[in-house]
């Protein structure tokens, strides 16, 4: 795998809460790509975006690259993950401690980037993906 990351998330919940779901795509500049992606049973849709970072940010610990730029559609969670925002809800509150505890534990180096929608197409396939099966 090639040096710079660009992993991608994306939480779904149809309903919010409803059935959620999350997903995660990886890619790196020589055109490598990783998919994951997975049902959160009911839940809201903060808590699917969340759980994607996550996801996201376990599988960059456990491999030798520990920098990359997460990019995700929810303008929300890059805000709050940046310290623009802060965190308010009680259930998102603990999602956000993970997040920061992962980074610092696993030195991972990760700048968080808003992107519009339709530059997110693959985390949000595999999240619809996850939902309809």
């Amino acid at each position: 795998m090639s040096k710079k990351l660009i992993i991608y998330t994306d939480g779904a919940s149809r309903g919010n809460p409803g059935p959620a779901s999350f997903g995660v795509f990886i890619t790196d500049e020589a055109g490598y790509s990783m998919e994951l992606k997975g049902a959160l049973g009911h839940q809201t849709n903060n808590f699917a975006e969340y759980t994607a970072v996550i996801e996201a940010l376990k599988w960059l610990s456990l491999h030798t690259e520990k920098a990359a730029e997460l990019r995700s559609d929810s303008e929300l969670l890059i805000k709050q993950l940046t310290g623009e925002y802060k965190v308010k809800s009680d259930t998102i509150k603990p999602l956000h401690a993970e997040i920061k505890s992962l980074l610092l534990n696993n030195e991972l180096n990760v700048q968080f980037k808003h992107v519009r929608r339709e530059f997110n197409k693959e985390a949000d396939r595999l999240a619809n993906e996850a939902l309809d099966y």
